[in-house]
């Protein structure tokens, strides 16, 4: 089923409430192309991978066979990135800077939930794709997250699309924003659904789109931190169709963070629990100390094997 089709229909419902129509319909012009299925590769068949690791966050050695879960920490204000090994930072803190600041390795968001959760829908293609040129050039910008739509049950009923057509139109912004930076940055495609069998479709929906050993973002999981298990069995279910994929977890708290099970799955995670934990502490949610003292906690978690075999 092709995204125009999908986009019309929404359109005619009339039920889109507060989201820029018009942005919707230049989304629907933009053809949704089927890929072919990707062969699940193996090692001999490894790309160059992103720039992942100067340092791994527990200060061991790279090791090909089991590499410990790089942490990127999520801040505020991006001037407290020269205090972070990896940094986590929204475009939404960039757009209306003029100055680069100090960072190191760091991942800059697309900005999604805010968007999409507020109604006010993403910034266009282009001018993100001017963003993601901008400060690609500022410390070692390792990878810009595609623009997504979130999967989560309150999202859906907000926008009053369904799953497959936010599915969709993940892919096809992917496939827009790849078309204006081609090879200047590496841009995190991201994997959405809510149920194991919405993200193995996505998986396949994005076919030969996921490089061998691409590093993917997994979205829609931020809201079920209180259920690591349930967190397992969505990221074992993409290993077990991709299982040479390098997974990114969006917005992990602690527990989920702390939970073996879960990092052993994922090759990347940000988190900014950090600052909820302040604010409901009445510290106010915005000392980069409480970041450095929760980075530190997540840094010497270790990680163990996945049990489960995919």
């Amino acid at each position: 089923m092709s995204l125009t089709v999908l986009s019309k229909a929404v359109l005619e419902r009339g039920d889109l409430g507060a989201w820029n129509l018009k942005a919707m319909n230049h989304e629907a012009q933009l053809p949704f192309l089927p890929q072919a299925p990707a062969t699940v590769p193996t090692a001999k068949d490894a790309v160059p991978r992103p720039r992942l690791r100067k340092r791994l966050a527990c200060g061991a050695e790279e090791s090909e066979e089991k590499e410990a879960m790089r942490f990127f920490t999520g801040l505020h204000q991006p001037s407290d990135a020269r205090h972070f090994d990896a940094s986590f930072i929204s475009v939404n803190r960039l757009v209306a800077r003029r100055s680069q600041f100090s960072v190191g390795d760091w991942i800059m968001d697309c900005g999604g939930f805010t968007a999409i959760s507020s109604g006010k829908g993403h910034m266009p293609a282009m001018k993100y794709a001017q963003e993601i040129r901008r400060w690609a050039q500022c410390g070692e910008m390792l990878a810009a997250v595609s623009q997504d739509w979130m999967c989560e049950p309150f999202i859906i009923a907000k926008t009053g699309l369904d799953v497959e057509t936010h599915q969709a139109l993940t892919v096809t912004r992917y496939q827009e924003l790849k078309s204006y930076i081609g090879d200047e940055a590496y841009l995190m495609p991201v994997l959405q659904g809510y149920s194991e069998h919405e993200y193995v479709a996505h998986v396949h929906h994005y076919g030969a789109l996921l490089g061998n050993f691409a590093w993917v973002g997994v979205g829609s999981v931020c809201k079920r931190n209180g259920d690591p298990a349930a967190i397992v069995s969505v990221l074992r279910a993409i290993k077990r169709v991709r299982p040479d994929l390098r997974l990114h977890g969006f917005g992990l708290k602690t527990t989920s963070l702390q939970d073996s099970r879960v990092r052993s799955y994922l090759y990347s995670a940000d988190s900014m629990a950090w600052s909820f934990a302040s604010r409901k502490q009445g510290l106010g949610g915005n000392n980069y100390h409480d970041a450095v003292s929760f980075t530190d906690t997540v840094s010497r978690t270790p990680t163990q094997g996945a049990l489960q075999l995919w």
